[in-house]
This record gives C-alpha cells, structure tokens and sequence, in this order.
C-alpha cells in the first residue's frame, strides 16, 4: 500500500506546480493558487504516509522524480512548452532511476 501511497503524492507533486501555472493565467490566480495549496497538502501527507515503510531517501527521490516527469510532460501537453530530443532523454533518464530505486527496494 505504500508504494500506491507514493504513486498518489506524486500525483499531487504534479499539481502544485500546474496550479501555480494556472495563477499566471488571467482571470484564474485565486483558483490556480487554491490548486496548489490543496496539492501541496494532499502530496505532503501521502508522502508521509508512503514513508511509513518506504526508507526516506527512495521516497523522496521517487517522489520528486515522478513529480518533475509529470510535470514536464503536462508543461508540454497543456502548456505549449518545448519539446525536443534532449529534454526527453532527461526525463527518460530520471524515470529510469525511479524504476532502478523500485527495483532495489
């Protein structure tokens, strides 16, 4: 269940960052602002709570990870932001390291 615990922080880990995105937009700052106090929240307790079995630095690492990939890919599929060969071979990169830390916990 912890790591089903991990999976939803980082879910959230995602938000936060799109809502502060939102808040940029016209006419959406307090709802955008909102979006990311609630995620910012939800993700610190699921974090805690995946944390209760999973050691803190593969947490954390997994985490942030998860959060930083899914934050690029909605920048670029909601966001208009760039893409190219080199920013998705960093984000390859780091969800391969999220899957080498599953992998030995």
């Amino acid at each position: 269940m912890s790591w089903a615990y991990l999976l939803i922080a980082a879910l959230f880990e995602i938000g936060w960052p799109v809502g502060y995105k939102l808040s940029t937009l016209p006419g959406l700052r307090w709802i955008g602002l909102g979006v990311a106090l609630v995620c910012i929240i939800l993700s610190g307790i699921f974090l805690w709570l995946a944390q209760r079995e999973i050691p803190i630095g593969t947490a954390y690492a997994v985490w942030t990870g998860l959060g930083a990939a899914g934050t690029f890919l909605v920048g670029m599929a909601f966001f208009g932001e760039p893409a190219s060969l080199m920013r998705y071979l960093g984000v390859i990169l780091i969800l391969s390291g999220v899957i080498v830390l599953k992998l030995a916990g």
